[in-house]
């Protein structure tokens, strides 16, 4: 059937081709309350009707989120040149095809929107007022997109307008302090460049003139951070700063402000009441580089009080354009937009990719609720064991020796020493599902670094350590496989006992508990390890590594993969030694998953 096309730009119209008709309606403007004209894509089927909308928002430029670009680029997987991240409001012939509206918006101070960012307290809740006005609306509301697109659906709903019915803010961003709060952003405090690596992407409205005299304030902040040496060796960080400002914003603001704002975990604490509608949420294992999606996913599940499901999914990230899950977010819709019986409410809640297995598992919560929590000793000879350290009267006074390493600074070299601890070969196969956490006992000779904490899975090993020569070490060449990391910041260590769990250590971040190491004192770090799920296999082995610097992998302060950004660390060299014994008993407490138990026939 030969489909006809009529194009109109700035209000205007066109039908486009494909299995699906639609009408294409782009640049539409739509003025707020306060008569900030906001710029917003339209697209709908080509028939009479009225029907559901999903609504789509954030600073990603709108002009390439919708079908024309699919029909050019098809879906790219991340290792492939032409991906492209910020492409991200999900597939619009795919709605279309099911009867929905899908309408993309551009946020106030973005592209071809007008105002300023960070004044749109109320823009949500005006575009479906919108929406919900016009010819082709129902009257009934979701919303659709990842990552950025996601961050803005948590905002949407706390402004609470009746016609938004459910969410499904996959790579869900931020949750504590907003969609880029300074805690689920920087965990621990350790300051990463994800902010200035995503600026290509940036659509915000940025005036560029002579640097001006900031805010008394804001003027001591400026020039602290300018004399701040970590700062002044990443000199494209640095470059930022001179501008006070005027490019890069939440980069220089992490840097002007490296702590959490007074009262954001309370006034974050509201908003979670605030959001009342059926959400779906979760991220992917690749999540934990850039932390925002995948903490904020676990923080919004775990906190709000609404029907929830959680979706956490393997290593690799999704392809863009983003295709991915819409059978998932069609039967959602289906069932909270249609009132179809999709039977999506009758699956358990918690849903993810079991790496090693590599197969799907369920659970009724998240954490899982029949978790063993398993403390693992940091002990002797760079091993990980069960068996909790003997006191000192039993075994003499060399067993409070601490191990050591000394990192030297970025400025001059690229080597990243470690303390690496190993379980020996596993006898069966153990499954690890859920936030970790490590307690490390400590002393350095400076009065600040970087803890940055990996677990591994390192294996197949069929070796057996013996005394011949050739046999005393394990192989270097065994394969690896990252799957988490943790990060703290020494100065960032005190906690707030009131909201930590066992499993998930809750610092203070805020800028009057940041308090310098005395050097050579022994202090107690709790640090938070994000979340992963997978099975070591038997003959695997369970590995930690114990560093305080990362770095670019490409050049020019760059990284080769923008989703995997490297961090802020000590221009200083810093001698790190841990402590292992009774008294001091380092040690990881991970979430281990029982096996089920197989079926016995009658």
């Amino acid at each position: 059937m030969l489909r006809s096309r009529l194009q109109n730009v700035g209000g205007q119209r066109r039908r486009t081709g494909g299995d699906e008709a639609m009408i294409e309606e782009r640049d539409i403007s739509v003025a707020m309350r306060d008569g900030t004209r906001l710029a917003v894509d339209v697209y709908r089927p080509d028939k009479p009707g009225k029907y559901p909308v999903l609504y789509a928002a954030a600073l990603h430029n709108k002009d390439i989120q919708g079908p024309d670009i699919a029909d050019i680029l098809p879906p790219q997987p991340a290792h492939a040149p032409l991906w492209f991240g910020p492409i991200e409001a999900g597939d619009t012939r795919r709605f279309i095809a099911n009867g929905y509206v899908h309408v993309i918006a551009q946020p106030r101070g973005s592209a071809k929107s007008e105002g300023h960012y960070g004044h749109e307290d109320t823009d949500h809740y005006d575009l479906i007022e919108w929406i919900t006005q016009q010819s082709w609306s129902n009257g009934k509301v979701g919303m659709v997109g990842i990552s950025g697109y996601a961050g803005e659906q948590w905002r949407a709903a706390a402004q609470g307008h009746p016609a938004l019915k459910a969410i499904f803010p996959y790579d869900a961003c931020s949750a504590y302090g907003g969609m880029f709060g300074f805690r689920d952003f920087n965990p621990g405090g350790v300051l990463h460049t994800f902010p200035y690596l995503l600026d290509v992407f940036s659509t915000v409205h940025e005036s560029r003139d002579r640097p001006g005299e900031l805010p008394a304030a804001e003027e001591e902040l400026w020039r602290l951070a300018m004399r701040n040496p970590d700062y002044k060796q990443y000199i494209n960080l640095f470059n930022i700063l001179t501008q006070k400002g005027q490019r890069t914003f939440i980069m220089y603001l992490m840097m002007t402000h490296p702590w959490e704002f007074d009262g954001a975990v309370e006034r974050t604490e509201e908003i979670f009441k605030k959001i009342k509608i059926p959400f779906y949420t979760g991220s992917g294992a690749y999540a934990y580089t850039y932390k925002l999606h995948w903490l904020g996913a676990q923080h919004y599940f775990q906190n709000v009080d609404a029907p929830k499901k959680l979706l956490f999914t393997g290593p690799a990230h999704l392809e863009r354009p983003f295709h991915q899950h819409h059978d998932e977010i069609i039967r959602w819709y289906d069932h909270w937009l249609k009132g179809r019986n999709t039977g999506i409410m009758d699956e358990p809640p918690v849903r993810y990719w079991l790496m090693g297995a590599n197969e799907w598992r369920t659970g009724a919560d998240w954490p899982l609720p029949e978790t063993l929590w398993t403390k693992y000793y940091l002990s002797h000879w760079e091993t990980l064991s069960t068996e909790a350290p003997r006191p000192a009267t039993e075994l003499g006074a060399a067993a409070r020796e601490p191990d050591v390493f000394t990192q030297m600074p970025v400025t001059r070299t690229t080597k990243v020493e470690r303390l690496r601890y190993m379980t020996d070969p596993l006898p069966h196969d153990v499954t690890v599902a859920g936030p970790i956490t490590l307690t490390l006992y400590a002393a350095i000779d400076q009065d600040d670094t970087n803890w940055i904490i990996v677990l591994k899975d390192v294996g197949p090993d069929v070796s057996v350590r013996t005394a011949r020569e050739g046999e005393r070490d394990v192989p270097s060449s065994l394969p690896e496989r990252e799957l988490t990391r943790g990060w703290l910041k020494a100065s960032y260590r005190a906690l707030d006992e009131k909201r930590s769990k066992p499993w998930e250590p809750f610092h203070k971040l805020t800028r009057d508990s940041i308090a310098p190491v005395k050097p050579g004192e022994v202090a107690e770090y709790r640090i938070q390890i994000l979340a992963t799920a997978n099975q070591f296999k038997a003959g695997h082995r369970i590995c930690l590594d114990i560093t305080c610097m990362d770095v670019p992998t490409g050049t020019g302060a760059m990284t080769n993969v923008e989703y995997i950004p490297y961090h802020v660390c000590s221009s200083k060299t810093v001698t790190h030694k841990i402590y292992r014994d009774a008294e001091r008993p380092s040690h990881l407490l991970l979430p281990i998953i029982p096996e089920p138990t197989a079926q016995r026939p009658a």
